[in-house]
């Protein structure tokens, strides 16, 4: 899931200098999850923004703001989120993008929240990023660690000369990622796959912007593009 933390009120304020009617979009996955966009934190919003004397035409929270199908229903079947001068999406930037090509060009769509990262969740409310979506996954050489994600080097043959006992010399209070591969291996009885060299990261496989197309939608072929 995507990890996402509010705002300041100002700021956002700010950014909606000049506009006077304003529609709220909240999201019931991901920013739910994270207390940052579900129904209390849209009612919570509205509040804030009235007190700041905006007028808040109406509120909805999608199931996923991130999928374009569920905004662009939201635009056909209530007017008064196109109508208003700017909506606020309580959701990830993925949410804000959705929600900015349903707008289209004139209406402005900004965001309430800043992305952080995607998360592995160990319980509702304590969330752990997990994955930084570099498009070469290589947690089979590395017990399910990412080197990629866990250290903050991401360094891909082992840990740096800056380990002591164990711990990582960016966060001394976290165990070294690489300390944690070996032992996993070693469980595993895979230890020689510490052997082998990793090549360098091809970073033009995550050319930015990313997208998958599906041949059959109900297949397991997909085209996958760069750009």
């Amino acid at each position: 899931m995507i990890i996402t933390k509010k705002k300041d009120i100002n700021d956002i304020a700010a950014s909606l200098e000049g506009k006077k009617t304003v529609y709220l979009l909240g999201c019931s996955s991901c920013a739910e999850q994270c207390a940052t966009g579900g129904e209390k934190e849209v009612r919570e919003m509205k509040g804030s923004l009235e007190e700041r004397g905006f007028t808040v035409t109406g509120t909805a929270c999608l199931p996923e703001t991130c999928y374009r199908q569920y905004v662009l229903r939201q635009y056909r079947h209530c007017p008064e989120t196109g109508s208003a001068d700017a909506v606020l999406v309580l959701a990830c930037g993925a949410g804000v993008s959705a929600t900015a090509e349903a707008a289209g060009q004139t209406q402005p769509v900004l965001p309430a929240l800043d992305s952080m990262f995607l998360a592995t969740v160990e319980r509702q409310g304590r969330f752990f990023e997990g994955c930084s979506l570099c498009s070469e996954c290589v947690l089979a050489s590395t017990g399910g660690i990412c080197p990629h994600t866990e250290c903050p080097k991401g360094l891909l043959n082992g840990p740096c000369g800056g380990v002591a006992h164990g711990l990582c010399e960016v966060d001394m209070e976290k165990e070294c990622a690489w300390v944690r591969i070996y032992a996993r291996l070693k469980a595993q009885g895979r230890l020689h796959l510490m052997k082998k060299i990793a090549p360098a990261k091809d970073h033009s496989s995550g050319t930015r912007p990313r997208k998958v197309l599906l041949r059959n939608p109900a297949g397991p072929v997909a085209i996958v593009g760069k750009g």
